[in-house]
């Protein structure tokens, strides 16, 4: 695993919220002043650690994974990555920390690496996955795509896709997509930088011409798994689910036990109002990805709700909160909770 940290200093503001009833002018004025100095010495105390995981060749995790804050006292708390496979950790005492990182466990070595929080300065890491060896990987049905192994790349355009790389590992998206549009330009059947430029237009929200770059992979090599569960990704977020469901079922074809294309086929199922697929796929994404696939649960606590099973719903949402307590629909999920009980 290889792993890049630095540290550098970047100022940030707190907000205080305040509750209670109406003070006199004085009483105010005194504690406007506590609470600034409340949030003065917590800036000048707290830090963060924010991050990027990238798969073995140096495109962004499209997928989620679990990030655990560990310090030698065990446990701290634990987030996950979005579908950039990007994650942050705020408010931290100064301390070494270890990061582990849990992706897809039938694909990827669990990672960890060390990283020191100093006061008021963010720390920065970027970590690279490790395909599990094949000794102790599981067999997949996946068929190797011709294009991604396309020896008749000329060495300036595979110069321009390790320059985008490094930008995406340092965080240079913008410096990204231009070594991945030159790249193109030297060489317009690189399927891979296709595949790359499309998720790095995602991560910028430009999710047309991110569509676009996903269906000239496609055209490129239509086995390539990798740019057509990416249109897929795009189409769900697009709201286009039956299109999506097309692009799904060949992805799935040829790697039928992906967590990440039966989750997004269970989305786009449940776009087109089949519960019960959705339900299913839901339930699969979650047996073969684990915790990071919490997601799947929150979406079955959905379901559950909208059927009226109160019961399961709520136990959807509470199993969800256990593995994701600060996932990005868990204060949906604490709402959803207290409405059920």
């Amino acid at each position: 695993m290889g792993a890049y940290i630095s540290n550098r200093g970047i100022g940030f503001a707190n907000r205080v919220a305040t509750k209670g009833r109406v003070l006199t002018l004085r009483r105010s004025f005194i504690l406007v002043i506590i609470l600034f100095a409340t949030c003065s010495f917590a800036a000048a105390q707290g830090g963060s650690i924010t991050g990027n995981i990238f798969l073995p060749s140096g495109a962004y995790l499209n997928e989620r994974a679990r990030i655990t804050l560990q310090t030698e006292r065990g446990i701290r708390s634990s987030v996950y990555t979005d579908d950039r496979g990007r994650f942050e950790f705020k408010g931290l005492t100064p301390a070494i920390y270890e990061v582990v990182i849990e992706a897809d466990r039938d694909r990827f070595e669990i990672a960890r690496a060390k990283i020191e929080v100093f006061p008021g300065s963010p720390a920065i890491i970027n970590i690279n996955l490790k395909d599990k060896k094949a000794a102790d990987a599981r067999p997949a049905a996946r068929v190797i795509s011709a294009g991604e192994l396309d020896s008749a790349i000329p060495g300036p355009a595979k110069k321009e896709f390790e320059h985008a790389s490094d930008a995406s590992r340092s965080g240079r998206i913008d410096d990204a997509i231009a070594h991945l549009r030159k790249a193109i330009a030297i060489y317009p059947q690189y399927l891979m930088a296709h595949n790359d430029l499309g998720t790095q237009l995602l991560s910028q929200g430009k999710l047309d011409e991110a569509t676009e770059e996903f269906r000239r992979a496609i055209q490129i090599d239509s086995k390539a798994f990798n740019p057509r569960l990416n249109l897929g990704i795009v189409l769900v977020q697009k709201k286009q689910f039956s299109e999506a469901l097309e692009t799904l079922k060949i992805a799935l074809a040829g790697q039928p036990d992906s967590p990440a294309a039966i989750l997004y086929n269970g989305l786009a199922l449940e776009g087109t109002n089949n519960l019960e697929g959705a339900e299913r796929d839901f339930k699969a994404a979650h047996d073969l990805g684990g915790v990071a696939y919490a997601l799947a649960l929150f979406h079955l606590g959905q379901i559950y709700s909208n059927q009226g099973d109160r019961k399961r719903a709520r136990e959807m949402f509470e199993e969800y909160l256990r593995e994701a307590p600060d996932g990005a629909d868990a204060t949906r999920a604490r709402k959803m909770i207290a409405i059920l009980k």
